[in-house]
């Protein structure tokens, strides 16, 4: 019998990315309004006028696309022990992030800051960005090398992860729920 789970995150923005989404969205609504009413205002010169009615309209475009790419899930979706963690953003693309083989963790658990990383550990971010939700998981990935993933796993997503741990990091992480 196979054992599937699937899962979608949605990324909360921290304080400080919503302010930088913020300041550009205002950035480019301004951006997009001046250049739409000096290029009306232009009307005697037509080609400057087009010009910049043109590139109103682009960044008008652009300050739509940037509104929307604010918005960020991540899918887990978990096979017979594997792992697939996708982004998909604005609901419209998608990325695949990485798939890991959970039977190679070398380390599993509950994710603080005291956790240390090591300077050629590759970090996969894929977290709802509440601390209390995330959880890590270490591994040697074939492309690139020494891997953390930081990510925010629901019960059935755990239940099937601890199924396939190693026994040792399995009896560890028993342990740490415990206490």
């Amino acid at each position: 019998m196979d054992n599937f789970a699937e899962q979608l995150v949605k990324k909360n923005l921290t304080s400080s990315e919503k302010t930088g989404h913020t300041l550009k969205v205002i950035a480019g609504v301004a951006g997009t309004l001046i250049l739409f009413v000096v290029g009306f205002l232009m009307l005697g010169n037509p080609v400057l006028s087009v010009i910049l009615l043109l590139l109103a309209f682009g960044a008008g475009f652009l300050t739509f696309n940037l509104m929307q790419s604010s918005y960020i899930e991540y899918e887990y979706a978990f096979t017979n022990g594997e792992l697939d963690i996708d982004k998909i953003i604005a609901k419209k693309k998608r990325k695949a992030l990485i798939s890991a083989d959970v039977t190679k963790f070398t380390a599993f658990g509950k994710y603080t800051d005291d956790i240390e990383e090591s300077e050629n550990m590759t970090v996969v971010i894929s977290s709802d960005n509440i601390a209390s939700h995330e959880y890590y998981a270490d591994f040697q990935h074939e492309d690139y090398g020494l891997t953390r993933i930081i990510f925010s796993p629901n019960e059935k997503i755990l239940d099937n992860i601890k199924k396939y741990l190693p026994s040792c990091l399995r009896a560890k992480f028993s342990r740490e729920e415990k206490a």
